[in-house]
């Protein structure tokens, strides 16, 4: 399994939605991902990629793209 696709199945597994789904997602734009729905994907992302994200990093995690651009961060190319 490709690193983007390890992180689009966080997102679908973290919200219940299909792995399509993923890309368009923003904080607050589906019930799921409230504040203890970015938690757990925090910690599923955490787990794929075995990393441990800083606090700023964690805050600013607030959409699917983002998340791409933060990983960067921690040597994973999302493309």
């Amino acid at each position: 399994m490709s690193d983007i696709e390890k992180y689009a199945r966080a997102f679908a597994e973290t919200f219940r939605v299909g792995e399509k789904d993923t890309a368009a997602l923003t904080y607050q734009s589906i019930a799921a991902w409230d504040s203890v729905g970015h938690m757990s994907l925090i910690a599923a992302i955490e787990e794929a990629f075995d990393i441990m994200m800083d606090t700023e990093d964690i805050i600013d995690l607030s959409s699917f793209e983002k998340g791409k651009e933060i990983l960067k961060k921690y040597n994973v190319e999302l493309g």
